[in-house]
């Protein structure tokens, strides 16, 4: 039996995490390197909007930003080069994707919180807010770039010379929204409405990857739904980490280190995991009801080798000498093309040997 361990290098909780930005308006939540040390190029951030609350316009330097809408609805406006804009609400299972650079706000709709799941594709990204941008430059120079004297911008400039990381701010007045953004957009995916690309008993999975999304770059996640029948199968992904976020049942995980260690573990809804590049893991339902994962990767088309496929890659010779048995001892492995992904589970959780 292996013993589920109580702490994990590999995991932080975002729900528990101490907030970023908190007021009437909304809060904002992080797990990034300084919390979750061992993360690499993904960090993790829980956005919640109060009716009204708007996140303020703003960019990150070194980030892709890709957004899962998990309640609510909301208006996400991104700006990028030339003024290129792109306006479109997000209702719960939908998610937006900006690119590093652009600027762009969430401004919550109707009377109901919105609440996102945003990943990053850095460990540490940065942000610049439009009103610390603005606050940077005298009246002088608004001036000059807006074609108007100094005295104008004096009012503007006193209000944001103090301000530095991005906030949310509380609107009253109705959002204006124009008929394009309930329009499809290509920085929009409505990943929940589709249909699953892995779909059986013990689970299933959407996924939003540059094959289904092609707007993507350097990222890509996927909605795991994992049955209290079923289990993600022993796996790793040769070119890209994963980092997933629960949002509701608990799994139990299981990691290989490269000095031969194990780090054995459960997780529950709000909380952040990370696998680097290559390491062997599973994650089991552990019971209760059905697992749900948003998980996340630092490429937009991840790659997968599953234990399932990869054993009818060699005779059972190889095999039987790498495992130390003889080729008879061996157990009955099914020889299959395709990886299934999730798997029955057939056998109870932690069988004594």
């Amino acid at each position: 039996m292996i013993e589920t361990t109580q702490k994990s290098r590999h995991v932080a909780s975002l729900t528990a995490s101490r907030a970023t930005f908190e007021g009437p308006a909304g809060s904002i939540t992080g797990v990034d390197a300084r919390t979750l040390p061992i993360l690499k190029r993904l960090s993790v951030r829980r956005l919640v909007l109060a009716p009204g609350g708007l996140r303020e316009p703003h960019w990150h330097a070194n980030a892709h930003e890709l957004g899962y809408c998990v309640r609510g609805a909301a208006l996400v406006t991104i700006a990028g080069n030339h003024a290129a804009l792109a306006s479109f609400t997000v209702g719960a299972g939908e998610m937006f994707f900006a690119p590093s650079g652009s600027l762009h706000a969430i401004r919550a709709l109707g009377d109901e919180p919105a609440e996102f799941i945003l990943a990053f594709t850095n460990e540490l990204p940065e942000d610049f807010g439009l009103a610390a941008a603005f606050g940077a430059m005298s009246p002088a120079v608004l001036g000059n770039a807006f074609d108007a004297p100094a005295a104008d911008f004096a009012a503007l400039s006193a209000a944001t010379r103090a301000m530095r990381a991005p906030q949310i701010h509380a609107l009253t007045e109705p959002a204006g929204i124009e008929p394009q953004a309930r329009h499809v957009s290509p920085l929009k995916f409505s990943l929940e409405a589709a249909l699953p690309q892995i779909a059986s008993p013990a689970g299933s999975a959407r996924q939003a990857k540059a094959g289904l999304w092609p707007a993507l770059e350097d990222i890509a996640m996927f909605s795991v739904r994992i049955t209290d029948a079923g289990m993600r199968e022993p796996h790793w992904h040769p070119e890209t980490a994963e980092m997933g976020y629960v949002l509701e049942g608990r799994a139990r995980m299981t990691i290989l280190d490269p000095d031969g260690s194990t780090d054995s573990y459960e997780i529950g809804p709000g909380d952040v995991y990370f696998i680097p590049r290559a390491y062997p893991h599973h994650i089991e339902d552990v019971g209760g009801g059905d697992c749900h994962l948003l998980i996340f990767f630092d490429r937009a088309d991840p790659g997968d080798i599953g234990f399932r496929t990869l054993v009818g890659c060699f005779p059972r010779s190889v095999l039987a000498a790498t495992f130390g048995l003889a080729v008879d001892a061996l157990p009955d492995l099914p020889f299959s093309e395709a990886d299934p992904l999730i798997v029955a589970r057939v056998n109870p959780l932690d069988p004594e040997a």
